[in-house]
């Protein structure tokens, strides 16, 4: 049985073991990340790019920095299948994520293309990757290959633990009795020299197996008697083995890589299980140095993990950061290409700020990155959208401004001048009102417009450059009777309104003026006949009710009788007139001023509504005179 010390020195390398086995755990590998969404199907189901082991950040940064192409990746996976060797998992896995990377990216830039030279999204095919098939088949041998060796190396652990749990027996039957181990002191050290050459044997039977062998051969030596000087020597090995054992592991400290150490370390421990007992007196000092030098690289090692996660923590808040941005961009006011590309480049700039920040903590790793992913996938997924509706419109405005093109070409040799020119200034209309259409059809649909209504005006000008000459000989008519008119506004005579007469007859037989004059030329000379029309209205009505009132003074002297009934009768031809009036105004309001007839039968109520208010002015005036003249009496 051992005593407290022995057992003291086993439980405590028991525990370092455990923690240090703990603190092995390295974080885990980001998957390869593509913000924006791949085309559907570009990369295969069977080559799920999730790593299947975990390497560490300064691994994938080698990897990615040493194979910058694709062809480069393909040349490393068949080197490794041509070698013989299993390969190292972690690489295979990097160089797998590395293959669908540059794939993607290929595939993405050929359906851009393939967009912009006027395709249809859902019709896009991705084209063979030449070096897929390849990059496959040397994946293959290398997994069945390394199944081959797993296979082997299983088998080879199972008979490894056979042996090992025969030697166990052996030496707890040497360990039986005093004169079995004093006996058989050459077959034990055989068997310690042969259990140290057994390497691997089934993980979850280790700890077991290295438990049941410490124990027997302290067992063994406390019932050895074979000789002090014997079992001296071999404390005195054990101890100059554990010595080096522990100077080695002091040295480690030191070691700036502290991986490196920590792996070493653990080569150390093994070798420290393996060797067998110092003295009892020596046992718990010795075991207290290697325990001292080990907490020391294992410290190390756990500050550099601390450290990864404070930057993984770090990475974390700074990726959520970067997902709230994408989540806070508004698509439904993104109406145009340039708004949506505006948002894009904005995007894309994310999606670059993402791929220089680290992992996050592995647990929240797949999590923040599969938010930041959606979030791109479903902006794109409306921008797709949009643009499949856009498309639609410009295909629909398309079709119109093909049609209206027709339209113009088929009238462009028209020799009714008038009535196709109103149709072609028409189309021009239509074309502005029709949106955009696809660009690669664009200009030679505008070309083929106006070149059509060009050929068709310029035959136009040309065919009426008489006319115009005829158009600016009338206007040059007009303006000088307008200022004929001009003349007679300042004249005052009996025969202004004759010779006004006389010059609207002119007016009305003198032919077209050019277009853009003529409702400027007419304004003109509609002002002047209606200034002097009004003022001899005014002068006219003056005389009226002058005569009016000596008329009604000549009534009062020879008849002398009541002016009341000639007062009744003004007052009802009053009311009718303001009745009347009242009649055409509400007539214009239902008129419809916007056409042409509208605007002429307008005209003419509105002159009838002033005659007529002319009118009622006079009436007014004279029942005026009447009320006057009958409070005289």
């Amino acid at each position: 049985m051992m005593d407290s010390l022995e057992t003291n020195e086993t439980t405590a390398l028991e525990q370092s073991s455990e923690i240090t086995n703990e603190q092995q755990v390295e974080p885990a590998v980001e998957v390869a990340e593509q913000a924006e969404p791949a085309v559907e199907a570009a990369v295969p189901e069977a080559e799920e790019t999730k790593p299947e082991v975990e390497v560490s950040e300064a691994e994938q940064h080698t990897i990615e920095q040493t194979f910058k192409t694709k062809d480069e990746v393909v040349a490393r996976v068949k080197e490794i299948a041509e070698s013989g060797e299993a390969g190292d998992r972690a690489e295979l896995n990097l160089l797998k994520q590395l293959f669908y990377k540059f794939h993607n990216a290929e595939v993405q830039e050929a359906f851009k293309a393939f967009v912009e030279a006027g395709g249809e999204e859902d019709k896009f095919m991705p084209e063979l990757d030449q070096a897929e098939p390849a990059f496959r088949e040397a994946m293959q041998t290398i997994r069945e290959r390394r199944a081959a060796i797993q296979e082997t190396l299983e088998k080879q652990k199972q008979d490894n633990l056979k042996r090992k749990l025969e030697i166990l027996e052996r030496i707890q039957q040497l360990a039986s009795t005093p004169e079995e181990a004093n006996q058989n002191f050459d077959e034990f050290k055989a068997l310690q020299t042969e259990w140290k050459e057994i390497k691997a044997v089934p993980a979850e039977r280790a700890t077991e197996l290295w438990k049941n062998y410490q124990l027997y051969i302290e067992q063994y030596y406390d019932l050895l008697k074979l000789g002090h000087e014997l079992r001296d020597y071999d404390f005195k090995k054990n101890l100059e083995t554990k010595m080096r054992l522990i100077q080695q592991a002091e040295a480690l400290a030191e070691n700036p890589d502290v991986l490196q150490a920590f792996n070493q370390l653990q080569t150390l421990h093994q070798e420290w299980k393996e060797t067998g007992p110092v003295a009892k007196e020596i046992r718990e000092d010795v075991w207290a140095k290697f325990k001292e030098a080990s907490t020391i690289i294992n410290k190390k090692h756990q500050a550099y993990f601390d450290a990864i996660k404070a930057r993984e923590e770090e990475n974390l808040t700074k990726k959520t950061a970067l997902c709230e941005q994408l989540e806070a961009f508004e698509t439904d006011g993104l109406k145009t290409f340039a708004d949506w590309d505006g948002i894009t480049q904005k995007i894309k700039e994310l999606q670059a700020e993402w791929k220089t920040i680290g992992f996050a903590p592995q647990k929240m790793n797949t999590a923040i990155f599969e938010r930041f992913r959606q979030g791109c996938d479903a902006f794109f997924e409306k921008k797709n959208a949009f643009f499949k509706d856009l498309k639609e419109e410009l295909n629909t405005n398309l079709a119109k401004k093909k049609e209206l093109v027709e339209k113009a070409e088929a009238l462009m040799e028209s020799t009714d001048w008038r009535s196709t020119g109103d149709i072609l200034i028409n189309l021009q209309k239509q074309w502005k009102e029709i949106g955009t259409v696809p660009r690669k059809y664009s200009e030679d649909l505008w070309k083929r417009f106006t070149s059509a209504c060009d050929h068709f005006f310029e035959a136009r000008q040309a065919a009426t450059a008489d006319v115009r000459n005829e158009e600016k000989a009338n206007k040059e008519q007009k303006l000088g009777i307008i200022d004929q008119l001009k003349q007679l506004a300042e004249t005052e005579g009996e025969n202004v309104i004759a010779q006004v007469k006389e010059l609207q007859q002119k007016w009305s037989e003198v032919g077209h003026v050019p277009f853009r004059d003529k409702e400027k030329l007419y304004k003109e000379y509609r002002e002047l006949c209606d200034k002097i029309y009004d003022a001899y209205g005014v002068s006219q009505a003056k005389r009226r009710l002058d005569g009016f009132r000596k008329n009604l003074a000549e009534k009062m002297e020879n008849a002398g009788s009541s002016l009341e009934n000639e007062r009744q009768k003004m007052q009802r031809a009053y009311e009718r007139m303001t009745a009347e009036i009242k009649t055409y105004e509400n007539n214009i309001g239902f008129l419809n001023a916007g056409s042409k007839k509208g605007n002429s039968l307008v005209e003419a109520m509105n002159k009838k509504v002033e005659k007529l208010r002319s009118e009622l002015n006079l009436l007014a005036q004279k029942i005026k005179a009447v009320d006057e003249q009958m409070r005289e009496e």
